[in-house]
């Protein structure tokens, strides 16, 4: 079957240099985002569409896209403030971009396959590619799925991190996500947020690493109108891929099924990190 690789890449600045997302690791010096996509060919994927802005649209096809052409279908979506329902305006003052569920949304009519949707900035594993692919290819229409990490593959050394906790049923159904910050090992296989709730290593947490299939756009749609109802005048809200994803399991619109991995994630949360994903690059890589 065919199928897709999305990258929200929109918080991808016009100076590359500089940005975390472009930084190179292991061996062969590639970024992130380079494993990201190696990875997605390697399991069998045939495009790859990276979420964007307008005005980084040059510079990002020169420095980013380029280097994938001929490796695989390379597309491009667009992300703005201004890309909105009818009936709404962009809220003066507003420069906060609308979030991760706009930006899948963004890929409505460009994105015609089942896909995977990833961050830019984050190392996932080459093996999640493999499993997350094999259930696009066996998915039934109104069921997702997200790649279930964990926790205690995900901390890091240099401080708390923001995870999504993943609470499942009897069959591996997701029940919902919530957000916990602070998180941190505390001793003897266990890790702690910022409120001092304690969570095993072995808890599921989402990474935002999602399977769907294109009914998601239609998801997408009427929850970014509903966020706009109630939200459109704070100009700091975001209408969050996870959230979306959420609310729509609880309105009994979509099932997702969590499907846990032994990947170890690697990413960038602390500039101290840097090393740590050095070391393990080049050692597994």
């Amino acid at each position: 079957m065919k199928k897709a690789l999305v990258v929200m890449a929109a918080g991808m600045g016009s100076r590359f240099g500089g940005l975390k997302q472009l930084k190179k690791f292991g061996k062969d010096q590639k970024t992130l985002l380079d494993f990201a996509v190696e990875d997605a060919i390697s399991a069998g994927f045939s495009e790859v569409c990276f979420v964007i802005r307008k005005d980084i649209e040059d510079a990002f096809k020169s420095e980013v896209s380029k280097k994938y052409e001929g490796k695989i279908e390379v597309l491009h979506a667009f992300q703005s403030l201004e890309n909105l329902p009818s009936g709404y305006v962009v809220p003066e003052g507003r420069t906060k971009p609308w979030g991760t569920g706009q930006a899948v949304l963004s890929c409505k009519g460009i994105v015609k396959t089942p896909f995977l949707a990833i961050n830019s900035d984050d190392y996932y594993g080459r093996g999640v590619y493999e499993i997350m692919g094999r259930f696009l290819d066996e998915k039934k229409s109104n069921t997702f799925a997200l790649a279930g990490y964990r926790l205690g593959n995900t901390l890091s050394e240099n401080g708390g991190v923001s995870r999504g906790i993943c609470r499942v049923d009897e069959s591996g159904f997701l029940v919902d996500v919530e957000e916990h910050s602070g998180l941190s090992d505390c001793g003897g296989g266990f890790v702690k947020d910022e409120f001092g709730e304690r969570f095993s290593f072995d808890t599921l947490v989402s990474m935002n690493f999602w399977a769907f299939g294109t009914s998601i756009f239609d998801i997408l749609e009427s929850g970014f109108e509903e966020f706009l109802r109630e939200n459109s005048a704070n100009l700091k809200s975001e209408f969050y891929l996870p959230f979306a994803v959420d609310n729509a399991v609880k309105c009994g619109k979509v099932k997702v099924r969590v499907i846990p991995n032994s990947e170890k994630w690697q990413g960038v949360t602390y500039r101290e990190d840097i090393e740590a994903v050095e070391k393990f690059l080049i050692e597994n890589r």
